[in-house]
């Protein structure tokens, strides 16, 4: 049997040349699997992505990970929230998103959902403000063992962005992951998923430059 394909969904497809660091401040990428399994393959795919990011999409731009296991919080619950306040990891979590000037996202599937870790981890986050993205370009992605690519939870994710303040420049579901992606290599051996990815990722360059572009301006 052949590889699945990927479904993918790109906002702002583009012909624009790449862009270099040469006279700007290098912009950083946070990249990051919601996702609490220590062999994620979620975490694979969002970091090759970074890889392919700052290597050849937009040369000199900064990657940074990020591991939700260092953010572990108790159950959200209101009670909990106001007998102790917020807890400072999420603080820290909403923190490191905004330091970002863009992210790569990878969402794990669990029946049909975000990983419980990661809903919890919103959840808090959300307390501190809802829009916990903090209007940052986002390219989300998800991968999955089984044929349907984890495409649920990435649609569910793309339609919620705009509430809590991600610009979806791209989107990317892969899988059955095996048969798309070599692990030893760390990086899509499909054709088709790695163009649809380079689509995205290259959107999100487009939408750094545009982003930076109105800074100026507004400074101006």
């Amino acid at each position: 049997m052949g590889a699945m394909k990927a479904a993918s969904s790109v906002a702002r497809p583009s012909t624009r040349k790449q862009s270099t660091m040469s006279d700007k401040q290098a912009p950083t990428i946070l990249v990051f699997a919601a996702s609490n399994h220590g062999q994620s393959i979620n975490r694979a795919l969002a970091e090759h992505a970074g890889r392919e990011f700052t290597e050849t999409v937009m040369p000199g731009a900064i990657m940074e990970t990020l591991d939700i296991n260092d953010y572990e919080m108790p159950i959200y619950s209101p009670e909990r929230e106001k007998a102790g306040g917020i807890p400072e990891e999420a603080q820290k979590f909403y923190d490191k998103l905004g330091q970002a000037d863009a992210l790569i996202v990878s969402f794990a599937e669990y029946n049909g959902s975000y990983t419980a870790a990661y809903k919890n981890l919103f959840d808090w986050t959300s307390r501190i403000k809802m829009q916990i993205y903090q209007d940052r370009p986002v390219v989300f992605l998800a991968a999955s063992p089984g044929a349907r690519k984890g495409q649920k939870v990435l649609a569910d994710a793309v339609m919620v962005a705009p509430f809590f303040g991600a610009k979806v420049a791209g989107s990317l579901a892969v899988g059955p992951f095996i048969e798309v992606f070599d692990r030893e290599a760390g990086r899509l051996t499909d054709a088709e998923a790695a163009a649809s990815l380079h689509d995205a990722l290259t959107a999100l360059q487009v939408a750094l430059t545009v982003q930076d572009d109105a800074l100026a301006a507004a400074a101006a």
